[in-house]
């Protein structure tokens, strides 16, 4: 069905009302089908607008954020080790842990799913409206060195410093060096009890500190990570990250 207002087209999209211009004909077709009042059928107009503005803002924070791929609650496999607490990422998930600008700290071997449920609650946050920013531990410190380069390091330094959310993924993986250390430790003092930060790390809880050189400094900066955050250990027997395995019979036959 054609528009049946043409004379609209121009003024919707001269005001960005595109959500209404794209609706209009099937909200028209069905307030005449319904005869539905001008009040309800511009109630239907106005509700398509203000749904596609909130797509589309949704959209911009997912992109903002980083996130490496959909990793997302409904694509993460609980059943893969039943001794992780579902119900207690479910309750992470809603939010309330920004609210007490806390920090969540998952340990726990390599491919136990820390990454997976990071960026999980990330995109839950995404969906609530708040802004993410998601980052391994190795980019942020080569992202705020090269920002130094270009002098443009204070202009990085608070993008991280103010994002509601800030992930920080295998943390430890690589020790600091200098400045790198320096720089993490007055990230972390800037944001605490400010904000909150999401950190996963293959090293156990009380191994953190091997990633400092200056042990002092590690120690301060830990101690304001740990302060009132939800510290969780994950133990898996096998990895998540499983490899695709290719049976004999769906091999191509070699030629004669």
């Amino acid at each position: 069905m054609q528009n049946p207002i043409p004379e609209l087209d121009p003024m919707l999209k001269q005001l960005r009302l595109s959500g209404m211009l794209e609706t209009l004909p099937k909200r028209n077709k069905e307030a005449i089908e319904k005869k539905l009042s001008y009040t309800d059928f511009l109630a239907l107009l106005i509700s398509d607008e203000v749904a596609r503005r909130d797509n589309n803002k949704y959209v911009t924070r997912l992109r903002r954020a980083g996130f490496r791929a959909d990793k997302t609650f409904d694509q993460f496999d609980f059943n893969f080790n039943p001794r992780i607490d579902k119900k207690m990422f479910v309750s992470l998930a809603t939010g309330e842990f920004l609210k007490e600008n806390a920090n969540i700290l998952l340990a726990g071997n390599c491919g136990a799913g820390k990454s997976h449920l990071a960026q999980a609650i990330g995109h839950c946050m995404v969906q609530a409206g708040h802004e993410v920013l998601f980052v391994t531990q190795s980019q942020l410190s080569k992202t705020l060195f090269a920002a130094r380069a270009t002098n443009t390091f204070e202009r990085r330094f608070q993008t991280y410093v103010k994002a509601p959310l800030l992930i920080i993924d295998d943390f430890g993986l690589k020790p600091f060096r200098p400045p790198q250390d320096e720089d993490f430790h007055d990230l972390i003092a800037e944001r605490y009890e400010r904000t909150s930060t999401i950190m996963t790390s293959n090293l156990d809880f009380c191994e953190w500190g091997q990633a400092f050189p200056n042990k002092l400094l590690g120690a301060a900066t830990l101690d304001r990570l740990r302060h009132g955050a939800y510290q969780i250990t994950l133990e898996a027997d096998n990895s998540y990250r499983r490899p695709k395995y290719i049976s004999e019979n769906t091999l191509a036959p070699e030629d004669n």
